[in-house]
């Protein structure tokens, strides 16, 4: 079942949230060597994943991989792994290589057949951090996409309704393996969407399995 926690604006929700994700991932390292955690972009988790590089934990043991990037060349701003360098790796102390970029500049097929290779052999993921776009997407896993319905860990994507429109993305399978996943939302372009989803709509960002969600009162319609 989804669990949903209501903050009154977007900056108290980004300061639970990081304060949850520091508590899950002390207790997921508590019980083993290693915390593999999938993050998303966007500017509701930047906030977040800013706050959460100031936690104390042992980096070295954390992994980061991404929920999906979007097919443009390496280092161009719209990618989410330089929001993702600039707002958490660059601030922590943990080796490159616990970092898992997406080579998306390769294109959808190619970076999403190396994405499941290295996810395959890393085993579930213990933490997915999402987000959710006004129609209900997570990830880039769009209603109505044939992505959604491809069985691999990553998964190409093409046709995507907003820009660009060739993009990588976790597929449903490996969002819903993960040990746990937790949904950031906030803005009032969200509550559609969000009523969707506790009316029980099968939107993509319900698709993936039972969720701790963070919302603030714009995305409830408080």
């Amino acid at each position: 079942m989804h669990e949903f926690r209501h903050f009154d604006a977007a900056e108290a929700l980004a300061r639970a949230a990081a304060s949850h994700l520091a508590g899950r991932i002390h207790a997921h390292l508590d019980r083993q060597a290693l915390c593999r955690v999938a993050l998303p972009g966007g500017t509701t988790p930047a906030r977040c994943l800013a706050l959460l590089a100031e936690a104390a934990l042992p980096w070295e043991r954390v992994h980061w991989y991404l929920g999906d990037e979007r097919c443009y060349p390496a280092g161009h701003a719209g990618r989410n792994d330089v929001m993702l360098e600039q707002q958490l790796w660059s601030r922590i102390d943990a080796p490159v290589g616990n970092r898992h970029p997406m080579a998306a500049e390769l294109g959808p097929e190619q970076a999403a057949l190396l994405y499941s290779l290295e996810l395959e052999a890393a085993g579930p993921l213990e933490i997915v951090v999402l987000g959710m776009g006004e129609d209900g997407h997570t990830a880039s896993l769009f209603p109505g996409n044939a992505a959604l319905a491809d069985t691999r860990p990553a998964v190409p994507v093409h046709a995507a309704p907003k820009p660009p429109p060739e993009r990588v993305s976790l597929g449903l399978v490996t969002l819903r393996a993960a040990a746990e996943r937790v949904v950031l939302v906030a803005g009032q372009d969200k509550h559609d969407a969000l009523q969707r989803v506790q009316a029980g709509e099968q939107l993509p960002v319900a698709m993936a399995g039972p969720s701790l969600w963070f919302i603030d009162a714009a995305a409830a319609g408080e």
